[in-house]
Protein backbone atom coordinates (compact mmCIF):
# COMPACT_ATOMS: atom_id res chain seq x y z
CA UNK A 1 0.00 0.00 0.00
CA UNK A 2 1.53 3.28 -1.02
CA UNK A 3 1.21 5.43 2.02
CA UNK A 4 3.59 8.22 1.67
CA UNK A 5 4.20 10.18 -1.21
CA UNK A 6 7.76 12.79 -1.29
CA UNK A 7 8.07 15.03 -4.05
CA UNK A 8 11.58 15.92 -3.26
CA UNK A 9 11.94 20.18 -5.17
CA UNK A 10 9.18 22.37 -5.16
CA UNK A 11 8.72 24.97 -8.24
CA UNK A 12 5.53 24.69 -10.52
CA UNK A 13 6.45 20.64 -10.77
CA UNK A 14 7.36 20.09 -7.33
CA UNK A 15 3.87 21.83 -5.87
CA UNK A 16 1.52 21.18 -9.08
CA UNK A 17 2.19 17.31 -8.75
CA UNK A 18 1.72 17.34 -4.78
CA UNK A 19 -1.58 19.19 -5.32
CA UNK A 20 -3.22 17.14 -7.76
CA UNK A 21 -2.14 13.96 -5.44
CA UNK A 22 -3.59 15.37 -2.53
CA UNK A 23 -6.48 16.60 -4.09
CA UNK A 24 -8.01 13.03 -5.26
CA UNK A 25 -5.79 11.09 -2.35
CA UNK A 26 -6.96 13.25 0.90
CA UNK A 27 -3.94 13.80 2.91
CA UNK A 28 -6.47 15.55 5.41
CA UNK A 29 -9.03 12.44 5.54
CA UNK A 30 -7.76 9.89 7.98
CA UNK A 31 -10.67 7.61 7.62
CA UNK A 32 -10.55 6.69 3.79
CA UNK A 33 -11.06 3.27 2.79
CA UNK A 34 -7.69 2.45 3.80
CA UNK A 35 -7.33 3.86 7.51
CA UNK A 36 -6.06 6.62 6.08
CA UNK A 37 -5.56 9.48 3.45
CA UNK A 38 -2.06 8.99 1.53
CA UNK A 39 0.93 11.52 3.33
CA UNK A 40 2.48 13.52 0.82
CA UNK A 41 5.48 15.64 1.30
CA UNK A 42 8.08 18.11 -0.48
CA UNK A 43 10.86 18.63 0.55
CA UNK A 44 12.58 21.84 -0.59
CA UNK A 45 16.31 22.55 -0.94
CA UNK A 46 16.84 25.97 0.29
CA UNK A 47 19.73 26.72 -1.46
CA UNK A 48 18.24 26.21 -4.67
CA UNK A 49 15.82 29.09 -6.80
CA UNK A 50 13.27 27.79 -9.00
CA UNK A 51 13.58 28.44 -12.33
CA UNK A 52 10.90 31.48 -12.84
CA UNK A 53 10.17 30.92 -16.19
CA UNK A 54 7.36 28.56 -17.96
CA UNK A 55 4.92 31.25 -18.00
CA UNK A 56 2.64 30.17 -20.43
CA UNK A 57 -0.27 27.42 -19.92
CA UNK A 58 -2.96 25.53 -22.09
CA UNK A 59 -6.24 25.26 -21.15
CA UNK A 60 -5.47 22.13 -19.56
CA UNK A 61 -4.64 24.26 -16.43
CA UNK A 62 -8.10 25.72 -15.73
CA UNK A 63 -9.30 21.84 -15.01
CA UNK A 64 -6.32 21.56 -12.98
CA UNK A 65 -6.99 24.69 -10.97
CA UNK A 66 -10.39 23.54 -10.54
CA UNK A 67 -9.90 19.95 -9.08
CA UNK A 68 -7.33 20.95 -6.43
CA UNK A 69 -9.97 23.72 -5.35
CA UNK A 70 -8.61 26.91 -6.19
CA UNK A 71 -10.57 29.90 -7.26
CA UNK A 72 -9.68 31.41 -10.51
CA UNK A 73 -10.39 35.00 -9.26
CA UNK A 74 -7.74 34.31 -6.36
CA UNK A 75 -5.34 32.82 -9.35
CA UNK A 76 -5.89 35.66 -11.15
CA UNK A 77 -5.29 38.43 -8.51
CA UNK A 78 -2.65 36.75 -6.68
CA UNK A 79 -0.54 35.66 -9.56
CA UNK A 80 -0.41 38.31 -12.29
CA UNK A 81 -1.96 36.39 -14.79
CA UNK A 82 -3.74 37.37 -17.75
CA UNK A 83 -5.73 35.46 -20.81
CA UNK A 84 -3.58 33.17 -23.28
CA UNK A 85 -6.04 32.28 -26.79
CA UNK A 86 -2.78 31.04 -28.39
CA UNK A 87 0.51 31.59 -30.28
CA UNK A 88 1.01 33.79 -33.01
CA UNK A 89 4.42 33.16 -34.61
CA UNK A 90 5.73 36.20 -36.71
CA UNK A 91 8.72 35.75 -39.54
CA UNK A 92 8.45 31.49 -39.49
CA UNK A 93 7.56 31.63 -43.20
CA UNK A 94 9.68 33.83 -45.24
CA UNK A 95 11.21 36.60 -42.52
CA UNK A 96 9.34 39.22 -44.43
CA UNK A 97 7.14 40.21 -41.57
CA UNK A 98 4.05 37.96 -42.24
CA UNK A 99 2.03 36.31 -39.07
CA UNK A 100 -0.58 33.45 -38.72
CA UNK A 101 -2.20 32.40 -35.45
CA UNK A 102 -2.23 29.16 -33.73
CA UNK A 103 -5.32 29.08 -31.23
CA UNK A 104 -7.04 27.27 -28.69
CA UNK A 105 -10.70 27.22 -30.54
CA UNK A 106 -10.73 24.18 -33.19
CA UNK A 107 -11.90 24.83 -36.43
CA UNK A 108 -15.93 25.26 -37.03
CA UNK A 109 -17.88 21.65 -36.59
CA UNK A 110 -14.31 19.87 -35.98
CA UNK A 111 -15.03 16.17 -35.43
CA UNK A 112 -17.97 16.42 -37.95
CA UNK A 113 -16.38 18.06 -40.81
CA UNK A 114 -12.69 18.79 -42.25
CA UNK A 115 -13.15 22.31 -43.11
CA UNK A 116 -9.51 22.49 -43.77
CA UNK A 117 -10.26 20.69 -47.29
CA UNK A 118 -13.22 22.16 -48.06
CA UNK A 119 -10.40 25.66 -47.29
CA UNK A 120 -8.09 24.38 -49.29
CA UNK A 121 -10.68 23.51 -52.29
CA UNK A 122 -12.10 27.14 -51.79
CA UNK A 123 -9.44 29.21 -50.13
CA UNK A 124 -10.84 32.58 -50.83
CA UNK A 125 -9.82 35.91 -49.49
CA UNK A 126 -9.17 34.61 -45.98
CA UNK A 127 -6.55 33.03 -44.44
CA UNK A 128 -6.77 29.19 -42.70
CA UNK A 129 -8.30 30.89 -39.24
CA UNK A 130 -10.01 33.41 -39.87
CA UNK A 131 -11.93 30.83 -42.37
CA UNK A 132 -12.74 28.36 -39.66
CA UNK A 133 -12.63 30.11 -36.30
CA UNK A 134 -13.30 33.78 -34.89
CA UNK A 135 -9.88 33.38 -32.54
CA UNK A 136 -7.60 34.90 -34.74
CA UNK A 137 -9.40 38.42 -35.39
CA UNK A 138 -10.03 38.28 -31.34
CA UNK A 139 -6.45 38.07 -30.58
CA UNK A 140 -5.82 40.83 -33.19
CA UNK A 141 -8.10 43.77 -31.18
CA UNK A 142 -6.22 41.77 -28.02
CA UNK A 143 -9.92 41.17 -26.47
CA UNK A 144 -10.55 38.99 -23.68
CA UNK A 145 -11.90 35.21 -23.79
CA UNK A 146 -14.66 35.75 -21.58
CA UNK A 147 -17.15 38.22 -20.55
CA UNK A 148 -17.30 39.47 -16.41
CA UNK A 149 -20.92 38.09 -16.34
CA UNK A 150 -18.99 33.90 -17.36
CA UNK A 151 -18.45 31.84 -14.48
CA UNK A 152 -14.95 31.11 -13.08
CA UNK A 153 -13.11 28.59 -15.55
CA UNK A 154 -15.99 28.74 -18.46
CA UNK A 155 -15.63 30.52 -21.77
CA UNK A 156 -16.91 31.94 -24.83
CA UNK A 157 -13.60 30.82 -26.26
CA UNK A 158 -11.67 28.55 -24.90
CA UNK A 159 -8.31 29.82 -23.40
CA UNK A 160 -5.16 29.08 -20.96
CA UNK A 161 -3.15 31.80 -19.02
CA UNK A 162 -0.25 33.68 -18.86
CA UNK A 163 1.21 33.86 -15.35
CA UNK A 164 4.16 35.13 -13.17
CA UNK A 165 5.89 31.57 -12.55
CA UNK A 166 7.43 32.90 -9.24
CA UNK A 167 3.79 34.27 -8.14
CA UNK A 168 2.25 30.73 -9.38
CA UNK A 169 4.51 28.57 -7.00
CA UNK A 170 3.76 30.61 -4.42
CA UNK A 171 -0.02 30.38 -4.63
CA UNK A 172 0.33 26.83 -4.83
CA UNK A 173 2.29 25.84 -1.78
CA UNK A 174 0.20 27.96 0.32
CA UNK A 175 -3.13 26.05 -0.89
CA UNK A 176 -0.70 22.86 -0.98
CA UNK A 177 -0.26 23.33 2.71
CA UNK A 178 -3.53 24.86 4.15
CA UNK A 179 -6.14 23.55 2.05
CA UNK A 180 -5.10 19.90 1.56
CA UNK A 181 -2.74 19.11 3.92
CA UNK A 182 0.83 18.61 2.14
CA UNK A 183 3.65 18.80 4.13
CA UNK A 184 6.47 21.00 3.42
CA UNK A 185 9.47 20.19 4.44
CA UNK A 186 13.27 22.37 4.34
CA UNK A 187 15.94 20.48 3.80
CA UNK A 188 18.93 19.26 1.44
CA UNK A 189 19.70 15.70 0.86
CA UNK A 190 23.03 14.73 1.61
CA UNK A 191 22.44 10.64 0.55
CA UNK A 192 20.15 8.31 -1.62
CA UNK A 193 19.29 5.44 0.66
CA UNK A 194 18.36 2.10 -1.45
CA UNK A 195 16.60 -1.17 -0.20
CA UNK A 196 17.71 -4.73 -1.04
CA UNK A 197 14.84 -4.54 -4.56
CA UNK A 198 16.82 -1.61 -5.60
CA UNK A 199 14.40 0.72 -4.80
CA UNK A 200 14.85 3.87 -3.18
CA UNK A 201 14.26 3.38 0.79
CA UNK A 202 14.61 6.74 1.97
CA UNK A 203 16.87 10.15 2.07
CA UNK A 204 19.52 11.31 4.30
CA UNK A 205 19.60 14.80 4.98
CA UNK A 206 22.09 17.03 5.88
CA UNK A 207 19.98 17.81 9.07
CA UNK A 208 20.68 14.00 10.08
CA UNK A 209 16.83 13.13 9.52
CA UNK A 210 16.12 9.86 7.77
CA UNK A 211 12.88 10.42 5.45
CA UNK A 212 11.23 7.17 3.66
CA UNK A 213 8.28 6.90 1.39
CA UNK A 214 7.06 4.62 -0.86
CA UNK A 215 6.62 6.46 -3.91
CA UNK A 216 9.36 9.30 -4.48
CA UNK A 217 9.02 12.03 -7.04
CA UNK A 218 12.11 13.67 -8.49
CA UNK A 219 11.23 17.65 -9.44
CA UNK A 220 15.11 18.22 -8.64
CA UNK A 221 14.89 20.37 -12.64
CA UNK A 222 18.11 20.32 -14.60
CA UNK A 223 19.81 18.38 -11.06
CA UNK A 224 18.07 15.11 -11.67
CA UNK A 225 19.41 14.27 -8.37
CA UNK A 226 16.81 10.81 -8.27
CA UNK A 227 16.57 10.17 -12.10
CA UNK A 228 19.86 11.14 -13.11
CA UNK A 229 22.45 11.34 -10.41
CA UNK A 230 21.41 8.45 -8.51
CA UNK A 231 19.72 5.69 -10.90
CA UNK A 232 22.31 7.38 -13.92
CA UNK A 233 19.16 6.83 -16.38
CA UNK A 234 20.56 7.70 -19.70
CA UNK A 235 19.71 11.53 -20.97
CA UNK A 236 18.09 11.36 -24.74
CA UNK A 237 19.47 14.16 -26.66
CA UNK A 238 17.72 16.03 -29.56
CA UNK A 239 19.87 18.52 -29.89
CA UNK A 240 20.29 17.21 -33.31
CA UNK A 241 16.44 18.18 -33.93
CA UNK A 242 15.91 21.00 -32.25
CA UNK A 243 19.47 22.89 -31.63
CA UNK A 244 18.19 25.78 -29.37
CA UNK A 245 19.87 25.43 -26.04
CA UNK A 246 20.13 28.91 -24.43
CA UNK A 247 17.93 31.60 -23.38
CA UNK A 248 18.38 35.03 -22.64
CA UNK A 249 15.38 36.62 -20.40
CA UNK A 250 14.15 39.80 -19.58
CA UNK A 251 11.04 41.32 -17.74
CA UNK A 252 10.30 44.42 -19.29
CA UNK A 253 7.43 46.91 -17.73
CA UNK A 254 4.74 48.79 -20.18
CA UNK A 255 4.83 52.08 -21.28
CA UNK A 256 2.01 52.82 -19.13
CA UNK A 257 -0.95 51.42 -16.70
CA UNK A 258 -3.54 51.26 -19.54
CA UNK A 259 -1.04 49.64 -22.27
CA UNK A 260 -3.15 47.01 -23.99
CA UNK A 261 -2.13 43.02 -23.04
CA UNK A 262 -1.75 40.76 -25.73
CA UNK A 263 -4.48 37.23 -26.02
CA UNK A 264 -1.30 35.36 -27.19
CA UNK A 265 2.03 34.41 -26.67
CA UNK A 266 3.73 35.79 -29.42
CA UNK A 267 7.07 33.69 -31.38
CA UNK A 268 9.14 36.05 -33.43
CA UNK A 269 11.49 34.12 -35.57
CA UNK A 270 15.15 35.51 -35.07
CA UNK A 271 18.24 34.55 -36.80
CA UNK A 272 19.19 31.43 -35.10
CA UNK A 273 16.48 31.16 -32.56
CA UNK A 274 13.08 33.03 -31.68
CA UNK A 275 12.16 35.88 -29.20
CA UNK A 276 8.88 34.94 -27.06
CA UNK A 277 6.74 37.77 -25.66
CA UNK A 278 4.21 37.19 -22.40
CA UNK A 279 2.27 40.11 -21.66
CA UNK A 280 1.14 40.07 -17.99
CA UNK A 281 -0.98 43.06 -16.29
CA UNK A 282 2.40 44.93 -14.56
CA UNK A 283 4.54 44.07 -17.54
CA UNK A 284 5.75 41.15 -19.92
CA UNK A 285 8.39 38.34 -20.03
CA UNK A 286 10.24 38.48 -23.31
CA UNK A 287 12.99 36.36 -24.07
CA UNK A 288 15.38 34.86 -26.87
CA UNK A 289 15.93 31.51 -27.30
CA UNK A 290 18.54 30.32 -29.63
CA UNK A 291 21.28 27.77 -30.82
CA UNK A 292 24.70 28.48 -29.63
CA UNK A 293 26.19 26.99 -32.38
CA UNK A 294 25.00 29.25 -34.75
CA UNK A 295 24.83 32.18 -33.20
CA UNK A 296 27.28 33.99 -30.39
CA UNK A 297 25.09 35.23 -26.96
CA UNK A 298 26.76 38.71 -27.80
CA UNK A 299 24.91 38.40 -31.07
CA UNK A 300 21.59 37.24 -29.65
CA UNK A 301 21.58 39.76 -27.16
CA UNK A 302 21.80 42.44 -29.88
CA UNK A 303 19.09 40.83 -31.57
CA UNK A 304 17.04 40.69 -28.07
CA UNK A 305 18.01 44.53 -27.29
CA UNK A 306 16.80 45.33 -30.80
CA UNK A 307 13.48 43.82 -30.34
CA UNK A 308 13.09 45.43 -27.28
CA UNK A 309 14.09 48.87 -28.33
CA UNK A 310 11.51 48.46 -31.38
CA UNK A 311 8.61 48.19 -29.46
CA UNK A 312 6.53 51.43 -28.54
CA UNK A 313 4.20 49.86 -26.13
CA UNK A 314 7.14 48.99 -23.53
CA UNK A 315 8.81 51.29 -21.39
CA UNK A 316 12.32 52.74 -22.44
CA UNK A 317 14.85 50.90 -19.86
CA UNK A 318 17.52 48.80 -19.57
CA UNK A 319 17.78 45.31 -19.83
CA UNK A 320 20.22 42.97 -18.41
CA UNK A 321 18.71 39.53 -19.57
CA UNK A 322 19.21 36.41 -17.55
CA UNK A 323 21.63 33.69 -19.44
CA UNK A 324 19.63 30.32 -19.46
CA UNK A 325 21.15 27.22 -20.73
CA UNK A 326 19.69 24.34 -21.10
CA UNK A 327 20.45 20.40 -23.58
CA UNK A 328 17.33 19.84 -25.07
CA UNK A 329 16.65 16.66 -24.61
CA UNK A 330 14.85 14.27 -21.91
CA UNK A 331 15.19 10.82 -20.06
CA UNK A 332 15.00 6.96 -21.33
CA UNK A 333 12.90 6.33 -18.73
CA UNK A 334 10.71 8.70 -16.70
CA UNK A 335 9.72 5.94 -13.64
CA UNK A 336 12.52 4.07 -12.50
CA UNK A 337 11.98 1.15 -9.56
CA UNK A 338 9.75 3.43 -6.84
CA UNK A 339 11.31 6.85 -8.16
CA UNK A 340 9.32 8.67 -10.68
CA UNK A 341 10.59 12.03 -12.84
CA UNK A 342 7.99 15.04 -13.74
CA UNK A 343 9.39 18.13 -15.12
CA UNK A 344 12.86 19.44 -16.08
CA UNK A 345 14.11 16.31 -14.57
CA UNK A 346 12.33 14.40 -16.77
CA UNK A 347 13.25 16.21 -19.70
CA UNK A 348 13.05 20.28 -21.25
CA UNK A 349 13.16 21.11 -24.86
CA UNK A 350 12.98 24.64 -25.72
CA UNK A 351 9.19 26.41 -24.80
CA UNK A 352 8.38 26.83 -28.38
CA UNK A 353 4.32 25.89 -27.44
CA UNK A 354 4.75 26.08 -24.04
CA UNK A 355 5.04 22.40 -23.49
CA UNK A 356 6.53 22.33 -20.01
CA UNK A 357 3.70 22.66 -17.63
CA UNK A 358 1.08 20.51 -19.74
CA UNK A 359 3.36 17.49 -19.38
CA UNK A 360 4.09 18.32 -15.68
CA UNK A 361 -0.40 18.18 -14.92
CA UNK A 362 -0.33 15.18 -17.41
CA UNK A 363 2.29 13.20 -15.51
CA UNK A 364 1.09 14.17 -11.84
CA UNK A 365 -2.47 13.06 -13.11
CA UNK A 366 -1.05 9.65 -13.98
CA UNK A 367 0.95 9.42 -11.02
CA UNK A 368 -2.05 10.19 -8.69
CA UNK A 369 -4.31 8.11 -10.74
CA UNK A 370 -2.48 5.09 -10.91
CA UNK A 371 -0.84 5.26 -7.15
CA UNK A 372 0.13 1.27 -7.38
CA UNK A 373 -1.75 -0.43 -4.00
CA UNK A 374 0.92 -3.49 -3.96
CA UNK A 375 4.83 -3.15 -4.95
CA UNK A 376 4.14 -5.81 -7.19
CA UNK A 377 2.03 -3.27 -8.88
CA UNK A 378 4.66 -0.70 -9.26
CA UNK A 379 6.33 -2.19 -12.04
CA UNK A 380 3.19 -2.23 -14.45
CA UNK A 381 2.37 1.14 -13.55
CA UNK A 382 5.87 2.20 -14.30
CA UNK A 383 5.89 0.38 -18.01
CA UNK A 384 2.74 2.37 -18.69
CA UNK A 385 3.76 5.87 -17.69
CA UNK A 386 7.44 5.42 -19.30
CA UNK A 387 5.20 4.29 -22.89
CA UNK A 388 2.72 7.32 -22.49
CA UNK A 389 5.56 10.11 -21.66
CA UNK A 390 7.84 9.02 -24.07
CA UNK A 391 4.81 9.07 -26.59
CA UNK A 392 3.92 12.52 -25.50
CA UNK A 393 7.79 13.36 -26.10
CA UNK A 394 8.03 12.28 -29.76
CA UNK A 395 4.70 14.32 -30.56
CA UNK A 396 6.20 17.30 -28.94
CA UNK A 397 9.61 16.99 -30.83
CA UNK A 398 7.98 15.96 -34.24
CA UNK A 399 5.09 19.48 -33.69
CA UNK A 400 7.94 21.82 -32.51
CA UNK A 401 9.87 20.56 -35.31
CA UNK A 402 7.13 20.82 -37.97
CA UNK A 403 7.69 24.57 -37.37
CA UNK A 404 10.96 25.29 -38.34
CA UNK A 405 10.67 22.11 -41.37
CA UNK A 406 7.81 24.17 -42.81
CA UNK A 407 9.88 27.37 -42.88
CA UNK A 408 11.02 28.90 -46.06
CA UNK A 409 13.44 30.87 -44.34
CA UNK A 410 17.45 30.08 -45.69
CA UNK A 411 18.89 33.62 -45.08
CA UNK A 412 21.17 31.68 -41.81
CA UNK A 413 22.96 28.66 -41.50
CA UNK A 414 20.15 28.19 -38.27
CA UNK A 415 17.28 28.02 -40.51
CA UNK A 416 19.25 26.12 -44.03
CA UNK A 417 20.64 23.66 -41.18
CA UNK A 418 16.71 23.00 -39.98
CA UNK A 419 15.49 21.67 -44.08
CA UNK A 420 18.01 19.08 -43.40
CA UNK A 421 16.36 15.51 -43.64
CA UNK A 422 18.73 14.22 -41.31
CA UNK A 423 17.55 16.60 -38.75
CA UNK A 424 14.19 15.79 -39.46
CA UNK A 425 12.80 12.68 -37.19
CA UNK A 426 11.46 9.93 -39.51
CA UNK A 427 8.11 10.05 -37.96
CA UNK A 428 7.59 13.43 -38.73
CA UNK A 429 9.09 12.27 -42.29
CA UNK A 430 6.15 10.12 -42.83
CA UNK A 431 3.61 12.61 -41.46
CA UNK A 432 5.00 15.28 -43.91
CA UNK A 433 4.81 12.58 -47.04
CA UNK A 434 0.97 11.41 -45.60
CA UNK A 435 -0.18 15.14 -45.23
CA UNK A 436 0.97 16.15 -48.98
CA UNK A 437 -2.01 14.37 -50.34
CA UNK A 438 -4.33 14.08 -47.24
CA UNK A 439 -5.51 16.75 -45.10
CA UNK A 440 -4.67 16.11 -41.22
CA UNK A 441 -7.77 15.06 -39.38
CA UNK A 442 -9.30 12.81 -36.30
CA UNK A 443 -9.14 9.33 -37.79
CA UNK A 444 -5.70 9.72 -38.56
CA UNK A 445 -4.37 8.21 -35.47
CA UNK A 446 -6.19 6.10 -32.49
CA UNK A 447 -3.93 7.29 -29.78
CA UNK A 448 -5.92 8.82 -26.65
CA UNK A 449 -2.47 10.20 -25.31
CA UNK A 450 -1.72 12.24 -28.08
CA UNK A 451 -1.03 15.47 -27.16
CA UNK A 452 -1.27 17.67 -30.24
CA UNK A 453 -4.62 17.10 -32.32
CA UNK A 454 -5.07 17.28 -35.82
CA UNK A 455 -6.56 20.76 -35.40
CA UNK A 456 -3.57 21.75 -33.92
CA UNK A 457 -1.39 20.22 -36.90
CA UNK A 458 -4.04 22.00 -39.21
CA UNK A 459 -2.95 25.91 -37.77
CA UNK A 460 0.41 24.99 -38.41
CA UNK A 461 0.61 23.62 -41.69
CA UNK A 462 -1.94 25.78 -43.21
CA UNK A 463 -0.50 28.94 -41.47
CA UNK A 464 2.78 28.29 -42.87
CA UNK A 465 1.76 28.14 -46.64
CA UNK A 466 1.68 23.80 -46.81
CA UNK A 467 0.10 22.39 -49.58
CA UNK A 468 -1.99 19.50 -49.50
CA UNK A 469 -3.09 18.59 -53.02
CA UNK A 470 -6.76 17.52 -52.66
CA UNK A 471 -8.70 15.70 -55.37
CA UNK A 472 -12.27 16.48 -54.79
CA UNK A 473 -13.79 13.29 -56.42
CA UNK A 474 -11.96 10.79 -54.38
CA UNK A 475 -11.59 12.66 -51.06
CA UNK A 476 -13.21 11.12 -48.32
CA UNK A 477 -17.02 12.66 -47.52
CA UNK A 478 -16.35 15.48 -49.77
CA UNK A 479 -19.80 15.85 -51.66
CA UNK A 480 -21.73 14.72 -48.29
CA UNK A 481 -20.02 17.60 -46.25
CA UNK A 482 -19.59 20.48 -48.75
CA UNK A 483 -23.33 22.02 -48.62
CA UNK A 484 -22.30 21.38 -44.15
CA UNK A 485 -18.49 23.14 -44.47
CA UNK A 486 -20.23 26.36 -46.40
CA UNK A 487 -22.70 27.13 -43.50
CA UNK A 488 -19.78 26.84 -41.06
CA UNK A 489 -17.66 28.75 -42.95
CA UNK A 490 -20.63 31.90 -43.29
CA UNK A 491 -22.15 31.28 -39.57
CA UNK A 492 -18.08 31.41 -38.21
CA UNK A 493 -17.76 34.90 -40.13
CA UNK A 494 -20.87 36.04 -38.22
CA UNK A 495 -19.84 34.39 -35.01
CA UNK A 496 -16.28 36.65 -35.09
CA UNK A 497 -18.48 39.89 -35.54
CA UNK A 498 -20.07 39.04 -32.68
CA UNK A 499 -16.82 38.29 -30.51
CA UNK A 500 -15.19 41.52 -31.86
CA UNK A 501 -18.32 43.66 -31.09
CA UNK A 502 -19.01 41.84 -27.35
CA UNK A 503 -15.62 40.83 -25.61
CA UNK A 504 -14.13 43.23 -23.87
CA UNK A 505 -10.05 44.01 -23.78
CA UNK A 506 -7.92 41.54 -21.90
CA UNK A 507 -6.58 44.47 -20.09
CA UNK A 508 -10.30 46.01 -19.20
CA UNK A 509 -11.58 42.41 -18.01
CA UNK A 510 -8.69 41.91 -15.76
CA UNK A 511 -8.37 45.21 -14.63
CA UNK A 512 -12.27 44.39 -13.30
CA UNK A 513 -11.17 41.26 -11.75
CA UNK A 514 -7.79 42.64 -10.29
CA UNK A 515 -9.55 45.60 -8.85
CA UNK A 516 -12.65 43.71 -7.72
Amino acid sequence: MTKTVVIVGGGSAGWLTAGIIAARHNPLDKSTAAGQGIRVIVLESPDVANLGVGEGTWPTMRDTLRQIGISEVDFLRCCDVSFKQGSQFINWQRGEGESYYHPFVPPSGYGSVNLAAHWLHHPGDSNFVDAVCPQGKVCDLRLAPKTPQTPEYAFGLNYGYHLNAGKFVELLQRHCVEKLGVEHQLGHVDEVLSAENGDIESLSLSSGEILPADVFVDCTGFAALLIGKHYQVPFVSQRHCLFNDTALAVQANHASEDTPIASCTKSTAQSSGWVWDIALPTRRGIGHVFSSQHISVQKAEDELQRYLAADPALAKQQHSPRKITFQPGHRQTFWHKNCVAVGVSAGFVEPLEASALVLIEKSAEFISNNLPQERSAMTVVAKRFNEIIGKYWIDIIDFLKLHYVLSERRDSDYWRDHSQSQSIPESLQDSLELWRSQVPWVSDSNNRAELFSAASVQYVLYGMGFVTEINSRRYRGWDKDAELADRLMRDNLGKTEMFMASQPTNRDLLNLVRGG
